[in-house]
């Protein structure tokens, strides 16, 4: 499987362009934490693109999400550390135990909190987002109430400080910001 292809069936499975956005967002926070850890940019950024192709089939049960998109990338080719990232990303903490799986799980929330710090901003832009200003945001409850803070600090259990997540994650989504149309 290459991306493109992972590309392809992720505009066949998912009908809402948001969520698409959001899985682009995840891909492109995954392949720089891949870069920052020297783990393979490739399956990571595959792992980041389809943790959610799931979500029309699986019509948001949460019991099954995760499980069922670990099958499709698996039946896709993505190598099984991918798929158990994929399914590790919608349960509890506990269960994320290699690098690659505790990535996936902060890097999912991470990419709506940036989102929604720059669609406040005037511009509506990430190129004018900046790391200290979601950091500031980050300890307002009520803001992206949807992105869970719990779990993008566990970037700590990676080795990354809540600042450098963040800047390193608003980095990423800022190269692909006409993709995100941001």
């Amino acid at each position: 499987m290459n991306r493109e292809q992972a590309l392809s069936e992720v505009k066949t499975k998912i009908s809402n362009m948001n969520l698409i956005k959001h899985m682009l967002a995840t891909e492109a926070v995954m392949r720089a934490m891949a870069e920052r850890f020297g783990e393979d940019v490739e399956e990571w950024g595959l792992a980041g693109l389809l943790h959610d192709i799931d979500l029309d089939e699986c019509q948001g049960d949460m019991k099954v999400h995760g499980r069922m998109s670990a099958e499709i990338a698996r039946g896709m080719g993505l190598s099984e550390a991918g798929c158990r990232a994929i399914r590790c990303h919608s349960l509890s903490s506990e269960s994320c135990q290699s690098l690659l799986d505790k990535a996936l799980y902060c890097a999912d929330p991470v990419t709506g909190l940036i989102t929604a710090g720059a669609l406040i901003r005037t511009e509506k832009k990430l190129a004018v987002t900046e790391t200290r200003s979601i950091l500031k945001r980050f300890k307002e409850k009520s803001f992206a109430a949807g992105a869970n803070r719990e779990q993008i600090a566990k970037c700590a259990d990676i080795g990354l400080s809540l600042e450098e997540f963040i800047g390193l994650s608003l980095k990423a989504m800022q190269g692909i910001s006409d993709q995100l149309g941001l």
